[in-house]
């Protein structure tokens, strides 16, 4: 494939990755707004976005194994024509039960989708330099989506309405449907026939359980008994699947794949990066809103400056990592995110933005980026041809389960901190509890990067030999449709 296509596919798919990060957090300064609209109970608000991360994050394992066997092309295109046409039926949604749908199916959607992009950069590019620039591009979308989630998501709530926020979904997709049989080759694992169906219902499940266990922990209570049941039936269901896995045929997820030292680290890496990062978007929107009076669309544009960092994080990373391997500049970049925190952490009712946020935002976006390209080259190096949308699946699912952890976590710290004060003035008792949470996640953070230093190698790691992956040329009726 000539360069210039290259370019062009690499385009379509850090956009594609870039909305469907974006659809994360795009809806959360809309909150307010949908539920005066569809009167939702306030006690149920949160699963307008609990419904897109839970399915995203139970079924990733799933899509990225699909899309080796079906073709990394085709799942692309099925699950962003799934997620296109469930974020027109969420614009048009007329009622609380209906949108939350919506939102699920979404995630599905997504889940088929983000697997199959990234296996397919993989595809496109071969390894070294080139592949590293082009996960360079795709990690930094990753991490900046979350940013961005919260700016666009406060112009489109504050110009259109809240049914924006999905509608815009919709062009895109379109386009991208479009765009996707021209720009992308087809390729899957030609070795594997069968499929896992026990070991697909098992990891899925255990996932969802998961996800659902750690975002409605502080709801239901970290030592409720429904908390209890449900990390209880997590982990039975995911032991089962790896008991599973072991013994059938052809198995979801080869177990063998745990073997590669750079596909563990990077993962255990990225489940501590996003169990760091992902909270302070959640910390720096309530900060500015509740604390310092922001409007919405103001709070926003206040997070521009971890985007535009993170991008350039990102691309310094690329040129890092081709040279030193995904070590050093991942623990640097989890050093620098850990540091950004610790700063953020002195943040006060009384401060201004450049001192409380701007400073810290530059530090923590440089770092972010640095480390979202890091885990992503990380824990795909090792993985051969025929595996690159599980390897694929494994990052976005370790990054899906850390954010989740990482909110959890965060907010039971906050929500401690902010009681043991609640004397005190209340956007101080706030703030006390926004100090705890992220310098929690800078201990977080720094934990990440003493892992980086002792599990991930210090020089790229050779994808092993693979087993045929066939990327035809696309034929004129693949072209036609």
């Amino acid at each position: 494939m000539a360069a210039r296509q290259r370019g062009l596919a690499l385009a379509l798919l850090v956009t594609v990755q870039f909305v469907l990060v974006l659809d994360a957090s795009i809806v959360n300064v809309a909150l307010p707004s949908i539920g005066r609209d569809l009167h939702f109970d306030q006690a149920d608000l949160s699963w307008v976005g609990n419904a897109y991360t839970l399915t995203f994050g139970g079924f990733l394992l799933f899509g990225g194994r699909v899309a080796d066997l079906a073709g990394r092309r085709r799942m692309f295109v099925a699950g962003l024509a799934l997620f296109t046409a469930a974020s027109l039926a969420g614009g048009l949604a007329p009622t609380a039960g209906a949108l939350v749908g919506a939102r699920a199916v979404q995630g599905l959607g997504a889940a088929l989708v983000a697997p199959a992009a990234l296996s397919l950069i993989m595809t496109l590019f071969t390894d070294g330099p080139e592949r590293n620039r082009a996960l360079g591009l795709f990690g930094a979308v990753a991490g900046a989506g979350g940013a961005a989630g919260a700016i666009l998501g406060g112009l489109l709530t504050d110009w259109f309405g809240w049914e924006a926020v999905l509608f815009v979904n919709v062009p895109i997709g379109a386009v991208a449907i479009g765009l996707a049989p021209v720009l992308l080759p087809e390729a899957r694992d030609q070795e594997v026939r069968g499929f896992d169906l026990l070991g697909a219902a098992a990891v899925t499940g255990g996932l969802a359980l998961l996800v659902y266990t750690l975002v409605d922990a502080n709801n239901a209570g970290w030592d409720s008994t429904a908390t209890y049941l449900r990390g209880a039936g997590a982990a039975v269901l995911l032991a089962a699947f790896v008991a599973v896995e072991a013994r059938v045929r052809h198995p979801l997820v080869p177990l063998g794949i745990f073997r590669g030292r750079s596909l563990r680290g990077g993962n255990l890496a990225a489940v501590l990066a996003t169990m760091a990062i992902f909270p302070m978007f959640y910390v720096m929107t309530l900060y500015l809103q509740q604390v310092k009076g922001y409007g919405p669309i103001r709070a926003g544009l206040g997070q521009l400056p971890v985007a535009v960092t993170m991008a350039f994080g990102a691309g310094a990373g690329s040129r890092l990592i081709t040279r030193f391997g995904a070590r050093v500049p991942l623990a640097a970049g989890l050093a620098a995110v850990a540091a950004g925190l610790a700063w953020f952490a002195g943040m006060s009712a009384t401060g201004h933005y450049a001192a409380d946020v701007l400073g810290p935002a530059i530090v923590m976006g440089l770092g972010g980026g640095l480390v979202f390209v890091s885990v992503t080259i990380a824990a795909t190096a090792g993985a051969s041809a025929g595996e690159s949308g599980l390897a694929s699946g494994l990052i976005n699912t370790t990054q899906q389960v850390g954010g989740a952890l990482g909110l959890a976590v965060v907010v039971a710290v906050s929500t401690a901190a902010t009681k043991h004060s609640s004397a005190r003035v209340p956007v101080d008792a706030l703030t006390d509890g926004f100090q705890a949470g992220m310098l929690a996640a800078a201990g977080i953070a720094l934990a990440g990067a003493l892992v980086a230093l002792l599990l991930v190698p210090g020089r790229p790691v050779a994808a092993p030999d693979a087993p045929p992956v066939t990327v035809p040329p696309p034929s004129r009726s693949e072209i036609g449709g």
